[in-house]
């Protein structure tokens, strides 16, 4: 057999006035994610574990079929990874956002959607300009970016604030705290990272990037804000967990470290963004060739958590149909190549509100079809739906992972 999971980022929404008070899923046209819900078996999953919160790297790992609470060290190693990014085992790994502060508020957490070429250029001044001591600027993709800071030196036992969790409130209110005030390594690290924040907009304000960018209305880069830090993941390979080989696509550097520290390959595709202009067609013809060659792939569209956060239904709704009509549908095609042996499971990672624009933890609804199991139960892919389905709730990934591969505890691996 072989195994494809397709992933709509932040897809899942509560109901929403504006729509008759139905979710972006119940609005949407999404013929094909309907006919995998008909034709195959529905439930929910619980992708972010009690007392863990609600990101993309939680609810991805979980769906992996891995355990976030164990294997989770912070989304910073993971981007680290698919950057290229050498960490030492001390070494302590952060994301890096550029992001846009006005009159003391949090206006924007990725600075207009800033392009990585210009990402490239404001990094590369705040390396020369901050770096060193222990302290490393990295470049990534678009306004996702990596701070690397010495584990020797630093700590990793600090509290930090992702910038789209606090969108219009006082960035000055969810500056890094030590977890312990009297760690005298923590209170060190959350001082360095202080001055960071501070000197970046000193760098930052009247750089040539920034004043293109307001000369042309676009928001400006005005600040970092390092979150999530954390020490290199060791986790077991997915050959090892599932006895199966993977390949994972995204445009997204969390996903491809996610897949790196699980020994799945990285594919990534030409003019693939994480916005809902990416190549489709390129993905999908990168899932093709890799299905070919390996057991599972691992696809990954991101533009939909985007358009979530800004917190327009419209917007979303139209990245969702894109999904559907671009990916879903094409994958459905393509299942007769693969001689009734492909199995196919489409869900969200996690919620993404409109009215919250930003995460939030409920259990997210999956469809799964194996055309083995082929099956005639009409019905919509929906939030509702996935509570009614015939799997029930699924308390955690591997639980999830052992379903979707149809494997018996005796079957996988030690």
């Amino acid at each position: 057999m072989k195994y494809i999971i397709l992933i709509c980022d932040g897809a899942a929404d509560w109901s929403i006035e504006s729509l008759d008070n139905k979710t972006i899923f119940e609005s949407s046209k999404t013929p094909n994610m309907d006919w995998i819900a008909t034709h195959g078996k529905m439930g929910l999953l619980r992708t972010i574990p009690e007392g863990m919160a609600p990101g993309s790297e939680c609810g991805n790992m979980s769906i992996m079929g891995y355990d976030p609470k164990t294997d989770l060290t912070g989304r910073g190693p993971l981007e680290a990874l698919s950057a290229g990014v050498s960490l030492k085992e001390k070494d302590i790994a952060f994301r890096c956002n550029l992001i846009t502060i006005s009159e003391g508020l949090i206006k924007d957490y990725n600075a207009g959607h800033i392009s990585t070429r210009e990402a490239k250029e404001l990094i590369k001044v705040l390396q020369k300009e901050l770096g060193g001591e222990g302290i490393d600027f990295f470049p990534g993709v678009q306004y996702r970016n990596i701070l690397r800071l010495q584990g020797d030196i630093y700590s990793d036992q600090i509290y930090t604030t992702p910038p789209h969790d606090v969108l219009d409130e006082p960035y000055k209110n969810y500056l890094p705290q030590p977890k312990d005030p009297n760690d005298k390594i923590a209170v060190s690290t959350v001082r360095t990272l202080k001055r960071l924040i501070q000197q970046s907009n000193d760098l930052l304000k009247e750089h040539k990037v920034n004043r293109h960018r307001k000369k042309h209305g676009a928001p400006v880069a005005t600040h970092i804000w390092p979150w999530s830090g954390g020490k290199k993941p060791k986790i077991k390979s997915f050959k090892e967990k599932y006895g199966l080989s993977g390949s994972v696509i995204s445009a997204v550097d969390l996903i491809f470290g996610l897949g790196i520290a699980a020994g799945l390959k990285p594919i990534h595709v030409k003019g693939a963004t994480g916005l809902p202009d990416t190549n489709y067609e390129g993905k999908i013809n990168a899932a093709m060739e890799e299905l070919k060659k390996r057991d599972f792939v691992y696809l990954h569209i991101e533009g939909i958590d985007e358009m979530a956060h800004t917190g327009n239904p419209k917007k979303k709704i139209d990245a969702l149909e894109k999904f559907d009509k671009n990916i879903i549908k094409p994958i459905i095609e393509a299942e007769k190549n693969f001689n009734n042996n492909l199995v196919i499971a489409v869900l969200p990672d996690h919620y993404t509100p409109c009215k919250l624009r930003t995460h939030s933890r409920e259990p997210v609804p999956f469809a799964i079809y194996n055309p083995r199991k082929y099956q005639d139960k009409e019905r919509k892919f929906s939030e509702y739906n996935g509570k009614k389905g015939e799997l029930g709730l699924i308390e955690n990934g591997e639980s999830f992972m052992k379903l979707f591969l149809n494997l018996d505890n005796n079957e996988i691996p030690t």
